[in-house]
């Protein structure tokens, strides 16, 4: 697989975004190719697991880009490691922007998936964002509902309100100079995994926190203070309106996160499917020889429709 990656750079409003295109290994600029929009999970950058599937898919024949959100990675925005959704489906929504810039991309067969995070927001741009002819997910988890409801667990109502204070008296320090403070997305240490913690933490820190995936500008936490903006956001109120173009989800039989990919499914009242992968858990599709094949040959064929 000879696949060129070539850095580029575009602009969320005044954010610049750092990306990567990666090009077939036949590319040519006189012809005209599908192209592909890629979204990172939340922690993480372009160079780690998303950049893996959109060399994969260019090598099928699609001109791909992924990118670091705004606030993260090599990408601008401060303040830094904010988690923002609503600025994360506009970033997809400026990559449609970019493609349609380029001479050898067809802007009628255009597409975008997401892994973890970036599936729900990659459902999100979506529905409203019709440049997107075709929306595909791996291991997908939608930041808002995912944090209404951890694992697709109910959290009480008052538990919310009880992070909400948090984040309010937290914005106050800030406003007053004080120092921002973080979450981690996965453990730091593996201190603090014992028997009781999910598959998608434990998993999560040997993917982000180890050198099977870690990478310099992937730091695995976010501003406490993006909560709000989590809560109130949604990427699955308007499926069952707006999402007319085909879905495709595909989801381990073992991810703890497969009940968002259910749910989803459930919601669409498009074209859709949901491929079960037998045997894996959210992360294994992250990197998984066994499990990634079956994930792009899917992707591959869904992305015909194109």
């Amino acid at each position: 697989m000879d696949i060129m990656v070539k850095p580029v750079s575009f602009k969320n409003k005044s954010i610049d975004i750092a990306g990567h295109l990666h090009l077939p290994d036949d590319f040519r600029e006189d012809r005209t190719y599908p192209a592909l929009v890629g979204i990172h999970p939340a922690g993480g950058v372009k160079e780690q697991t998303i950049g893996h599937y959109a060399a994969r898919l260019a090598a099928h024949g699609y001109v791909t880009v992924v990118f670091d959100a705004s606030y993260q990675g090599e990408s601008g925005g401060e303040p830094r490691l904010l988690e923002d959704p609503t600025a994360r489906v506009e970033d997809a929504r400026s990559a449609a922007d970019f493609l349609t810039t380029l001479p050898f991309v067809d802007t009628e067969r255009m597409g975008v998936f997401g892994i973890c995070a970036g599936g729900g927001y990659a459902l999100a741009v979506a529905q409203t964002e019709r440049r997107f002819k075709a929306v595909a997910t791996v291991s997908a988890a939608p930041m808002g509902e995912g944090s209404r409801a951890f694992l697709g667990h109910s959290v009480p109502p008052a538990e919310h309100i009880k992070t909400l204070e948090m984040v309010a008296q937290q914005r106050t320090v800030e406003a007053r100079g004080g120092e921002p403070l973080y979450a981690p997305f996965v453990p730091e240490t593996a201190e603090e995994i014992d028997e009781n913690t999910p598959d998608l933490l434990r998993e999560g820190y040997d993917y982000y926190r180890t050198p099977r995936g870690q990478h310099p500008n992937s730091k695995g936490r976010f501003l406490l203070t993006s909560m709000d903006r989590m809560y109130a956001f949604s990427a699955f109120d308007q499926i069952p309106q707006l999402l007319t173009q085909p879905m495709l989800l595909i989801a381990g039989s073992k991810a703890d996160t497969k009940v968002f990919s259910d749910q989803a499914h459930e919601l669409s009242n498009g074209p859709k499917e949901l491929f079960v992968v037998d045997g894996a858990t959210h992360i294994a599709m992250y990197d998984v020889p066994e499990y990634v094949d079956q994930a792009v040959t899917k992707m591959v064929d869904f992305f015909k429709v194109l």
